[in-house]
């Protein structure tokens, strides 16, 4: 009996990778969805600086609980894994290679952008701070905090996620694992989103394996959200670009 719970090292780095990653995935998801955190930023500030502050919280402490927070952890229980490990560094042999994979669908991604932020249901979701007039530097700051948010998500999901994994117990069952929980990340985004999530999984996995690098991904997911935000701000029947924005 003992034996059948004993731990070997591919096993301990198969463990903190997998559940290392849910619980802190769930941890962000739980603090910035909750109503009583939305209402606090709300409560005090009910104009639309409760509405910006908000989604500036959500993305730094999705960048300090996916990322920064998750890679000191990981860092003490598998102290045999560098940064460069979960694909921080950047490869000479392959950055060729990761420029082409950022181009190709760095313009799939924009063009399909282009034309679905046209959709009431986009312009239900994004951009996410929902606020009527956008200004030059309200777009900055929010392009800010999304890449962030997204390198912190990227470094969690392509990189703790992915490169232990798959040294652990192998390409294709790490990629399985990959996909299964990104794809499920996604599902209080609705069925859209989730199903997306697969594909998109997969290809990112794909381009981080073939790179060696999250930078891949990271690029890729920041052009895909900054996109759909902005052209989504451009369409929007409610919102606006001004020069400054009315009362500051």
């Amino acid at each position: 009996m003992n034996d059948i719970i004993t731990f070997n090292e591919s096993d301990l780095i198969s463990f903190v990778s997998i559940v290392g990653s849910a619980i802190f995935f769930i941890l962000n998801w739980s603090i910035t969805s909750s109503e009583k955190v939305k209402e606090f930023f709300y409560r005090d500030r009910p104009d639309d600086a409760g509405k910006i502050n908000y989604i500036l919280f959500t993305k730094y402490t999705g960048l300090a609980i996916l990322g920064v927070i998750p890679g000191i952890v990981f860092y003490v229980l598998l102290p045999q894994y560098s940064l460069s490990d979960y694909g921080l560094s950047f490869s000479k042999g392959t950055n060729l290679m990761a420029f082409y994979w950022i181009s190709a669908l760095g313009l799939i991604i924009i063009v399909m952008n282009w034309f679905a932020a046209r959709r009431e249901k986009t312009f239900s979701m994004y951009p996410q701070i929902r606020v009527k007039e956008w200004d030059f530097k309200l777009i900055v700051i929010y392009s800010i905090a999304w890449c962030a948010y997204l390198f912190g998500y990227e470094l969690l999901f392509r990189g703790f996620l992915f490169f232990p994994l798959m040294n652990s117990i192998g390409v294709w069952p790490a990629i399985s694992v990959n996909i299964a929980i990104y794809s499920i990340s996604h599902i209080p985004k609705g069925l859209d989103e989730t199903v997306g999530a697969i594909l998109l999984g997969f290809v990112l996995c794909i381009a981080t394996l073939l790179t060696g690098t999250i930078w891949v991904a990271f690029v890729v997911h920041v052009l895909l959200a900054l996109s759909n935000s902005l052209f989504a701000l451009l369409f929007h029947p409610e919102m606006k670009i001004v020069k400054v924005r009315a009362g500051k």
